[in-house]
């Protein structure tokens, strides 16, 4: 048997890739992050980590005890749900960013309302400033954004790197400016690659100025330019862009759940460990 506090523990590290990080999020003392760890690995009799000073990486068996740790506690859940014959019901607000919501995420919110059939889901897909703005203002109950690295609050479900990505084939002439697909502004990504364009002093042009994700995909696949994408969120048909090619690189950003303090915090709660369970929603 493996503890659940053992199994939190370890899908906060392997989702943060970060002991110091880990504890923040579970807030708790970083020593018990790492006392939990060891227990976990010596029950199991794997190494799960590779860590030295500066970097921590799953293992081949840590992947797989990612994805047992995931249904474990999941199972847990559905358990307690279910003894507890839970009344979850009322109205629950949702946003998630226009990428997010290609990826399986649908399909999590769907087993969620099948779990919880009396809670009604009201679902906004809008760029992440937006959806700040609104859970803010108290016109969202829970959204999924992405956010800067340095910002702190809600739940983290994964760190990922920015990168640039185009059509198989594409060619960079880093002799002429860097033509952008890009999002109408305010857009976290937007910001991220021209600033990082200044600072490598390498001019660009707006080759495309779209509000939604679609657009994006589209225009890059049209040669309009070079779009920016966590990693994990690039779409089937493009291609990531090496560091070869001369481009700055574009440093990480959190996928994060942020929910609103002032409501009803049951179904808000019960959706954000529905998600956290599940991994993270992406293909």
């Amino acid at each position: 048997m493996y503890p659940p506090e053992l199994l939190r523990t370890f899908l906060a590290v392997a989702q943060s890739l970060s002991f110091t990080r880990a504890a923040e999020l579970l807030e708790i003392r970083q020593p018990t992050v790492s006392q939990h760890i060891r227990r976990l690995e010596e029950a199991v009799g794997r190494t799960l980590f590779v860590r030295d000073t500066r970097t921590v990486r799953l293992t081949a068996d840590g992947e797989a005890m990612a994805r047992f740790a995931r249904t474990i506690l999941a199972a847990q859940e559905q358990a307690v749900d279910y003894f507890n014959g839970s009344g979850l019901a009322g109205r629950l607000r949702v946003g998630v960013t226009d990428d997010l919501a290609l990826t399986p995420l649908p399909k999590i919110l769907r087993q969620f309302r099948q779990a919880y059939p009396r809670v009604d889901l009201d679902l906004t897909v809008a760029q992440s400033p937006s959806l700040h703005r609104r859970i803010e203002s108290g016109h969202l109950d829970v959204v999924f954004v992405k956010r800067g690295v340095k910002e702190r609050g809600g739940q983290l479900v994964r760190r990922d790197r920015l990168v640039w990505a185009g059509p198989e084939g594409v060619r960079f002439d880093p002799a002429q400016p860097v033509p952008l697909v890009v999002y109408q502004a305010p857009s976290l990504t937007r910001t991220i690659g021209i600033e990082a364009l200044g600072k490598a002093d390498m001019a660009y042009r707006v080759g495309c100025t779209v509000r939604g994700v679609n657009g994006v995909i589209a225009a890059v696949r049209a040669g309009l330019g070079l779009g920016i994408f966590a990693r994990s969120l690039i779409p089937e048909e493009l291609v990531e862009l090496s560091a070869g090619v001369g481009l700055p690189t574009l440093g990480e950003i959190d996928l994060v759940l942020l929910t609103n303090p002032h409501v009803d915090s049951a179904p808000a709660d019960a959706l954000v460990q529905a998600i956290l369970a599940s991994g993270h929603p992406t293909r």
